[in-house]
């Protein structure tokens, strides 16, 4: 198998593990969502270094630019599940707008994202 091939199996087992799960006890799935988003600082290493490995990984076959339009196409697959709890969603962004503390929170996701959209944006143009 690929890569790409190995990644795309990964996110089916995963994905089917969840489903199961939801639909058979979706209080169980929420002791997952809680201890994977603890805030704990070694469950932020954990995420980048997996989005790291993943995306060496996906740049075995793929470029930074496939990778950007890929992600156009799971953009409004969380959307439509942001979709189904508009008030809920709506109160939450709200809340992490009022943040006082939102940049100092969440500066090392705005660093990444300005890291690849400058090096997809280098890969069009230049």
């Amino acid at each position: 198998m690929t890569p790409l091939e190995i990644l795309a199996l990964i996110v089916i087992v995963l994905a089917t593990i969840k489903l199961i799960v939801f639909l058979i006890n979706p209080k169980h799935w929420m002791k997952v969502v809680e201890k994977t988003l603890c805030g704990c600082p070694h469950m932020i290493v954990i995420f980048v270094v997996w989005a790291a490995a993943v995306l060496w990984l996906l740049l075995t076959e793929l470029t930074i630019v496939h990778i950007f339009a890929t992600m156009l196409f799971v953009m409004p697959l969380f959307a439509l599940g942001f979709a189904a709890y508009p008030k809920e969603t709506q109160a939450w962004a709200k809340k992490i707008i009022k943040d006082k503390n939102l940049m100092k929170k969440t500066w090392l996701i705005w660093l990444i994202w300005i890291a690849l959209m400058l090096w997809a944006l280098y890969t069009i143009f230049l």
